[in-house]
Order: structure tokens, then C-alpha cells, then sequence
């Protein structure tokens, strides 16, 4: 058997590996338009801050190297200009000498990635000081354009890219302004759980710009679309990725409705002799029982693997995809799983959920800082949809687990029940992701109501009874407008003090405390009892981007992190 394989980075590279594993006489060609192949493309960013010392570390195996070890034939500066379906051939240009040529294959592969958007009606996006980055090259050049160069840098776009690209341009000593036309960077998280984000952004010295998109570039500014100008003598453009569905186009094969390239349960196109894998397809979301598109690297891997062994009549059981991901933003780590509020609504589906903060391990430790996490599941079920954990520590560690609940289709009382390592150093005897079950378990049964910290600012601002379960001297350091102080040491003595007659609404620093109060008061018989999720800590970090852009009257007297 021959295999062509057009795309040489981590779909096709995958692809290609696996089909030699599988056959040690198949003939593997790989074609790649660049100059790389197998190379970290998750990995562009830290070039631009030294974190990866060297553009040669970002190239993980050259078309040597795959010759020597897997016999697997490599030609970069090679595009794919056309696939000829009824000849079983690919019509491929050397973009060194210019040479056209039929290549034939028995099977042939699609791993052609994702294309930078650059829209038409922005422009200066082909100006020099311009830049994209999707390989190698793309950021080798960036670099040395970037700190060659005097002036401020702007990166438009709040995605994984943006952000990355944003923060080690910083890290390199460069004066950045993000630019995101949303609401919010980093689309995965709620809003409520991405203030933290956007907080570590600014503490650490980005211009942060949300709600404005680009209307034009020119030679030293960007002009938004409020008519705000931003100087900047370098502009990096990371607004999102559309798939690269040309040649599947140009081929008559089927494209999917997200307008990826259609793909069956063994990721085989409309044509059973063309696979397609890795950013440029559309795949099943196993949560929202819709197509979508998901462009990671992870997924890419597997759906190289499984096309490469249905080739060989090894069956495979496509679980479809729930969107796993992970970021670190200077000193805060990010990650994200399945379904957020936004997606959730999206799809119909019933759910709530619980915002917890403990410490990311044992509080006597070191290093030990709070771990913030957002579990979403299912009404009336429990079944666990999705969640979101930023802080210092393992956020990682906490949505992989929990990723791995909801691949097993897991509940709250799964969760619960859940036995993890346990010490110290590591983590807590009760570990943020059970906490976290138990909060939803409290909320699913109906033991407790809560509100968000999103509905704290109409409540306070309409004059709402609030009760800080802190201590005294906490309190004092910070705490909502108007609320009133009643210690949890001292709750039960004063529980007469409280009115009946109209909603009340607790707090104390993680919602520990408060929690305890809630279920004193409602145990004394009062029919309006409310815990904040998230709590005086979470609100302060929900309500301080905000503040500080819009110079607001702030519900806090202070605040806390």
C-alpha cells in the first residue's frame, strides 16, 4: 500500500507514524507546504521570551531524521495543488524550482491544519509590521522583527494564541496591549472565573482593551473600531483560525455544517479512500450531541492514530470530543473542560453550578495559594458537564480529573466519592474536586440555595441585606457596602438579630464559613437564606477588572486577594 500524507505537522506526522508501525513495507510519502515538519506548534510562543532557547528545539524531527528511523519519505516546500480523485493522485508544486508533478496514492491522508483569519475589512493586515503565526518561520520572524525594533507591540485576538504571544512579548521586556473585540479573553472560561485572567494581565503590565475590535492598522497604529488608537510599530493578528478545507473543496468532498471538512466515525471523508484528521475537520462533541470543531493537539493525535488503523481493519471506538484545554498566563495556571455556561445555554441543556476555592494543598505549605474552580453539571442528573480552575498550583491536575469523569460519564456523586493522592506538598486530605462535588451535591438536593457573584452588584446596589460571617478584624480589611458584620464565632447568639421578612445573603471569605451560617439560619426557621458562591474573595476578583477600567462605585470597601 502507498500512503500519501498531505501535512506534516501533528495530524499528518501522527498519521504517517502509525501507518509504519502498522506496515513495514507500506510506501509513506508526507508533503508539507513549509519548511518544517513535526514541529511544536503549541509551543511558538515561548521562543518569543527565551523560554524555548532556540527555534531549533521548536523542530522535534527533520525529514531526515524520519527517513532514518521510520523510512517514511518527507518533502517540505511542497504544496498539494490538487487531489485527483479518479486518477488517485495528488497534483504537488516545488516551491523551490517551480516543478509540477502527479504523485499516486492508494490512501491519502488530510491533515492540512487551520489558516490565521485575516478579514478583509480590516485594513493593514498586509503591512510589514504584520504578523501571524502559525509555524516556524512565522515566529522566527516575529521575533526578530519585534526585538529589533523599537515601539510598542499590539496583538489582536484573546484566543490561546493572542494570549501566549501577549504574555512572552512581555516576559522579552516589549510593552503589549491585547486587543479582544469580546467581552472576555479566553473563550472557554465564564466571564465570572476569566476576571482572574484578566486581573494577572494587567497586574503584570498588558494594556488590556476588551469590546473594541480592530477597524483599521496603519504604518504605527491600530484604530479600533470606537475610534481609539493604539500606537504599536508591531502587530500580531491571532483573531481565531478557520480550517484549511481548500483542497477538500476543490475535491468534491463533503464539508460539514461547522464548515470543516466531513468526517465519518473512522475519519474517513465522503471519499473512503481520503481521510482527514487534526484542525481542518469537524468533529461530534460527545456533551452537546453536535458537530463542532476543535483545534488541539491532543484530539489530532488520536484521530491520526485511528484513521492510520482503520486502514488495517482495526477498529476504533470514536468517543467524540469534549474540548480539554490548559494555559498559563504569567503566574496563574488555567485550564478548562467540556461545557461552560455559554455553551451549556447554547445547547438547551439544564444545569447549575458551584464555585469553590480552597488551597491548592495543605495551607502550612510554602507554596500553597488558593485554587479556584467552576464545576458545571446537569439538572436534574448530576451529571458533570464541565469545569474551570485557575490559580497558582495544579489547575491541570484538578480539570484532568474531572475530564476523565465526564469521558466515563460520570456524577456528582461519582465525584464525590472520587480517592486521590493524598500529601502535603501535593494537595489537600479533601481535595478541591471533591469539595467541589459536595457544594454541587447541596445544590442539586436542594439543602442550600446560592447566588453567583454576578448578581451581587444589582443586589447591593438595590439595598439587599448581606451578613459577612468573617471575623472582626476581616471584615474591617475589606468587605460589600452595607453589609453587616456577624462573626460565625458569635452567628448562633445573634441569630435573633436577623429579619424574616425579606431575602438575606451570606459571605465570608471561600464560602466555608458562610456555608455553616446558611444552614444554622435555615435550621432556625428562616425562609430566605442565600450563600455567595464564591464568596468575598471570588467577588473581589469578579468586580476589580471592571472597576478599574470603568472607575465605577465599587461594592466593596476594599479588596481582597
Amino acid at each position: 500500500m502507498k500512503a500519501v500524507i498531505i501535512g506534516g505537522v501533528t495530524g499528518g506526522a501522527s498519521a504517517a507514524a502509525r501507518i509504519r508501525r502498522l506496515n513495514e513495507k507500506a510506501e509513506i510519502v508526507m508533503f508539507e507546504k513549509g519548511q518544517h515538519v513535526s514541529f511544536s506548534n503549541c509551543s511558538l510562543p515561548y521562543y518569543l521570551s527565551g523560554e524555548v532557547p532556540s527555534s531549533d528545539k521548536l523542530i522535534l524531527m527533520d525529514p531526515e531524521k524520519f527517513w532514518k528511523r521510520n523510512h517514511i519519505e518527507v518533502r517540505v516546500n511542497s504544496e498539494v495543488l490538487e487531489i485527483n480523485r479518479g486518477r488517485k493522485t495528488v497534483s504537488v508544486k516545488n516551491l523551490e524550482t517551480g516543478e509540477v508533478y502527479e504523485e499516486a496514492y492508494d490512501k491519502l491522508v488530510l491533515s492540512p491544519g487551520a489558516n490565521p483569519i485575516l478579514p478583509r475589512s480590516i485594513k493593514g493586515t498586509d503591512l510589514p509590521h504584520v504578523f501571524t503565526v502559525r509555524n516556524v518561520s512565522d515566529i522566527v520572524r516575529l521575533k526578530d522583527y519585534a526585538l529589533g525594533h523599537e515601539g510598542e507591540i499590539a496583538v489582536v485576538g484573546g484566543g490561546f494564541i493572542g494570549v501566549e504571544t501577549a504574555e512572552n512579548l512581555s516576559l522579552a521586556g516589549k510593552k503589549v496591549t491585547l486587543i479582544e473585540a469580546a467581552e472576555q479573553i479566553m473563550m472557554p472560561f465564564d466571564y465570572d472565573m476569566v476576571q482572574i485572567l484578566h486581573k494577572e494581565a494587567v497586574d503584570h503590565g498588558i494594556h488590556l482593551i476588551l469590546g473594541d475590535g480592530v477597524s483599521r492598522i496603519e504604518p504605527d497604529r491600530v484604530v479600533l473600531s470606537s475610534g481609539t488608537e493604539v500606537q504599536a510599530g508591531t502587530v500580531v493578528m491571532a483573531i481565531g483560525v478557520a480550517p484549511d478545507t481548500g483542497l477538500a473543496v476543490k475535491a468534491g468532498l463533503k464539508i460539514g455544517e461547522t464548515r470543516g471538512i466531513w468526517v465519518n466515525h473512522n475519519y474517513q471523508t465522503s471519499d473512503p479512500d481520503i481521510y482527514a484528521v487534526g484542525d481542518a475537520i469537524e468533529v461530534y462533541n460527545r456533551l452537546t450531541c453536535r458537530p463542532s470543531r476543535l483545534a488541539l493537539a491532543g484530539p489530532a493525535q488520536r484521530q491520526a492514530r485511528a484513521a492510520a488503523s482503520h486502514m488495517y481493519g482495526e477498529l476504533h471506538n470514536n468517543c467524540g470530543v469534549i474540548g480539554s484545554c490548559a494555559l498559563k498566563l504569567f503566574d496563574m495556571n488555567a485550564a478548562a473542560t467540556g461545557l461552560n455556561e455559554k455553551t451549556a445555554k447554547a445547547a438547551g441543556i439544564p444545569y447549575d453550578f458551584v464555585y469553590v476555592q480552597q488551597s491548592d494543598k495543605v495551607s502550612i505549605m510554602p507554596d500553597s495559594a488558593p485554587l479556584h474552580l467552576k464545576l458545571l453539571f446537569e439538572t436534574p442528573t448530576g451529571r458533570i458537564l464541565g469545569a474551570q480552575a485557575i490559580g497558582k498550583g495544579s489547575a491541570d491536575k484538578r480539570i484532568d480529573v474531572i475530564a476523565a469523569m465526564i469521558t466515563m460519564g460520570g456524577t456528582l456523586e461519582d465525584l464525590k466519592e472520587l480517592e486521590l493522592c493524598y500529601s502535603p506538598v501535593f494537595g489537600t486530605a479533601k481535595d478541591a474536586v471533591n469539595q467541589a462535588a459536595l457544594a454541587g451535591l447541596n445544590i442539586l438536593y436542594g439543602k442550600i440555595r446560592q447566588i453567583p457573584v454576578y448578581d451581587v452588584r444589582p443586589l447591593v446596589e438595590a439595598g439587599a441585606y448581606f451578613i459577612d460571617v468573617r471575623e472582626v478584624d476581616e471584615y474591617a480589611k475589606g468587605h460589600v457596602t452595607g453589609a453587616v458584620n456577624i462573626p460565625l464565632s458569635e452567628f448562633r447568639e445573634r441569630i435573633g438579630e436577623i429579619p424574616t421578612d425579606r431575602p438575606v445573603y451570606l459571605y465570608c471569605r471561600t464560602s466555608h464559613r458562610s456555608y455553616q451560617a446558611c444552614l444554622a439560619l435555615m435550621q432556625s426557621g428562616h425562609p430566605q437564606v442565600y450563600n455567595v458562591s464564591g464568596s468575598f474573595q471570588g467577588l473581589c476578583l469578579y468586580e476589580y477588572y471592571n472597576d478599574m477600567v470603568t472607575g465605577r462605585q465599587r461594592i466593596v470597601t476594599d479588596y481582597i486577594f
